[in-house]
């Protein structure tokens, strides 16, 4: 398995510190950068090019995490932002996956589950914690969205078992507890997760969720 170069963007040094902790002690993980504000994440990452940043949104300066990360994505897009944070509120987690960030979840989530995350970041999924994920599913109904008028064609075109592993995605689950969920393999979940994304012509995890619950 591939090691994982992660850096971790937070003001909290303890924080900080309890992060490379799990890193560290983790097989296939490695920390290559901490840094503890703005200013010094946008020196520093475009030369580490981490696969994945843990990145705090309050950063207690005058720039956020969200800031940061729209300013960093267009210089290393080939690397994947998670939100770490205390936040739920709706309107910083669409800034934050507005702003480039491709996973969001919340500090107090199990260093297990934490790793997981990071490893669906890296292998193109777009982790949320549930408590997130209800958020966005929620705000997507509430709202409506962009992909209303989206042929209900396009959404028979998914199997049952591709309906069901959708619907738990929008739960916020990672790939290997679906496939608990469903008595699969992890691999055969990410297969799976692959053609849904392939038949409605979406990139990850936020826009299937959308066009599903959109209709």
């Amino acid at each position: 398995m591939k090691e994982i170069r992660v850096c971790i963007v937070d003001d909290n040094p303890d924080l900080r510190s309890a992060l490379e902790e799990i890193l560290r002690m983790s097989d296939n993980y490695r920390c290559v950068g901490t840094m503890s504000n703005a200013r010094e994440a946008m020196q520093k990452l475009p030369s580490l090019t981490p696969d994945v940043v843990l990145m705090d949104i309050n950063l207690g300066g005058d720039e956020s995490g969200i800031d940061c990360v729209k300013m960093l994505k267009p210089q290393i897009p080939q690397t994947n932002f998670m939100m770490c944070t205390v936040y739920e509120e709706n309107e910083k987690i669409f800034e934050a996956l507005s702003a480039g960030a491709s996973g969001y979840i919340l500090k107090k989530t199990a260093p297990s589950k934490m790793l997981e995350a990071i490893r669906e970041l890296y292998e193109g999924g777009a982790p949320m914690s549930s408590q997130i994920a209800r958020k966005v599913v929620a705000a997507f109904q509430s709202k409506g969205s962009s992909s209303a008028g989206q042929p209900v064609e396009k959404l028979e075109q998914l199997s049952t078992r591709e309906k069901e592993i959708l619907v738990q995605l929008s739960k916020g689950l990672m790939y290997k507890e679906i496939a608990a969920e469903l008595h699969i393999s992890a691999e055969t979940v990410r297969k799976h997760v692959y053609h849904v994304y392939e038949k409605l012509h979406v990139t990850n995890r936020i826009e299937a969720v959308n066009k599903y619950y959109g209709r």
